[in-house]
């Protein structure tokens, strides 16, 4: 070992020293100039305070996904205490939803004008407020606007929270990020309903002020608990120092980046190599004789009409952009097919902890075979068959009835891990054909399930393919349009794919009371229609961003 380091070098071994030599470290880059933001990214490095910020995203993502399926575990539950027939269940689960879709754009604006930092806090500090008044909710009319403005508040954080990621870290480590936040997103998914098993089978009840608390009351307010400990635990981090250089906060960027070498490196934040950054927009700033940066706090930048001469020619660039030939028909599909998906997947998703709870009901109660034809038939009559038996209203909660729910969630896990090292082997146009075809197959063969057993492998296919096919999609589909269309038209296809969860949460129990085949036709047949929307679209596997 010794040796090593005293071997010679010979000139036939330079040429393959010095171009892995130039690639990364730190002596390679010109600090004397002006540095861009991913130049001052690279510099920072990957160490502790990104292992951190990954740390404080797992409550965050927790949070996102809490308040948009929390409400499809406590419907059995809560089916007594506020007297749910089919339809307010399927309002209850689709109407966080539309609380996002009103929210959308107001969240987008103030994103891109107050910060990611702030929004973020912000939103869950009160998304905490929201949860807490659905703990309290004493009828369902109650519950459904505090659920309504819930989604409202949610939509924000769950749609920055991605970008405040990713914006910490270069254009090497961002595919791993995004593996990692899927992971935690699914992971989130298997909380939820170990979460619901350890509460709701529970004979909780007291009251406090002539409110009655009972155990689902209980489980809504735990569940807002990642929403407090995420407002906590941000209010310690930096604003993401993309977003600062991009409204020309150089200085506030410069302190970003140092914090971030320092816990990485170990270092002093004084020893940071990179001096200054590039200007990408003229603020009101100035460097004193000390090289310190000090920010006019005379307000915003000065309006220089040339500027807004030059946003008014984007925006309308843009417009014209869209209205093209080949980007409108490609956002026609990319918009219907997101669309028919999440009507799809979170119609089934959001309706599971409903059907394996009425089955687990029914095998209560009934010594007949068990299948989804007599589930559904059950549940429609639920309130006829209940009294004729007991003559009253009773709930029965198990820990089996939600242990269901724990394989579906580990079953998406598994797929969603699978995929990811198989998606770049057969490309995302047949990952997206593969998985919706079989999910849809999976969905009217939901009819045919004769036990609980097989009721369980079907659905956990179903929502696991669909999930998969949904993620390649989004991302298949922004690599269709350039930089400028990119976030529009995701945002756009977001919110038609939100509008299909609502259609599906309401029309689901609509026809759940026709029969037993339409309800898994409609799961099915839009699965179908998503897969022939995707068969249309360009293969993205050799498309270059543009």
């Amino acid at each position: 070992m010794d040796s090593i380091p005293n071997t010679p070098v010979t000139e036939n071994d330079a040429p393959r020293i010095y171009p892995i030599k130039r690639t990364n470290t730190e002596d390679d880059l010109d600090f004397e100039t002006p540095a861009d933001y991913e130049t001052a990214i690279k510099v920072c490095g990957f160490g502790r305070f990104n292992v951190l910020l990954l740390l404080v995203a797992i409550p965050a993502i927790m949070a996102a996904v809490f308040e948009t399926a929390v409400v499809s575990f406590i419907l059995p539950s809560a089916e007594c205490d506020l007297n749910l027939d089919l339809v307010d269940k399927g309002i209850l689960n689709g109407i966080t939803y539309g609380g996002m879709i009103v929210s959308a754009v107001a969240w987008g604006y103030l994103a891109d004008t107050k910060g990611r930092k702030n929004l973020l806090i912000w939103g869950f500090v009160i998304d905490v407020i929201c949860v807490i008044c659905s703990a309290l909710s004493q009828n369902v009319v109650q519950l459904m606007l505090a659920k309504f403005f819930g989604g409202f508040v949610i939509c924000g954080p769950f749609a920055v929270l991605i970008s405040y990621l990713t914006e910490f870290h270069g254009t090497n480590r961002r595919p791993q990020v995004m593996m990692i936040i899927g992971i935690m997103f699914m992971t989130a998914n298997i909380v939820l309903p170990i979460l619901a098993l350890s509460i709701l089978p529970n004979d909780w009840s007291f009251q406090i002020f002539n409110m009655k608390f009972v155990s689902w009351k209980i489980f809504m307010a735990i569940c807002g608990l990642p929403s407090l400990l995420s407002s906590i635990l941000l209010c310690f981090l930096p604003e993401s120092p993309r977003f600062l250089m991009s409204k020309g906060r150089n200085c506030e960027a410069m302190e970003a980046f140092k914090m971030m070498y320092s816990m990485n490196k170990g270092k002093s934040r004084d020893s940071f190599p990179i001096k200054s950054l590039i200007e990408e927009v003229k603020q009101k700033q100035y460097k004193t004789a000390n090289n310190q940066c000090n920010i006019s706090i005379i307000g915003a930048a000065p309006r220089i009409e040339n500027n807004v001469e030059l946003k008014s020619s984007k925006k309308s660039n843009t417009f014209r952009e869209l209205c093209s030939k080949r980007n409108l028909g490609l956002c026609l599909v990319v918009c219907l097919m997101q669309f028919f998906i999440l009507l799809g997947l979170n119609t089934m998703r959001l309706w599971l902890p409903q059907l394996f709870a009425s089955l687990n009901e029914y095998e209560h109660i009934s010594s007949e075979a068990t299948s989804m034809c007599k589930i559904l038939e059950y549940s429609v009559n639920k309130t006829e068959i209940v009294k004729n038996v007991i003559d009253e209203c009773v709930v029965v909660i198990t820990p089996a009835t939600y242990t269901n729910n724990i394989v579906v969630a580990c079953v998406g896990l598994v797929t969603y891990l699978i995929a990811g090292t198989l998606v770049n082997k057969i490309g995302n146009k047949q990952m997206q054909i593969i998985g919706l075809s079989c999910a849809g197959v999976c969905g009217i063969g939901l009819y045919w399930s004769s036990s609980s057993v097989a009721t369980l492998i079907i659905s956990s296919l179903y929502v696991a393919l669909c999930s998969m096919a949904n993620t390649s999609a989004v991302g298949a589909s922004a690599n269709l349009f350039p930089t400028s269309l990119r976030t529009i038209i995701v945002s756009m296809a977001m919110m038609l794919g939100r509008i299909g969860s609502i259609l599906g949460n309401v029309l689901f129990p609509v026809f759940m009371s026709f029969g037993c085949i339409p309800p898994f036709v409609m799961v099915g047949a839009v699965l179908f229609i998503g897969c022939i929307l995707a068969s249309i679209l360009p293969n993205t596997s050799k498309l270059e961003l543009k």
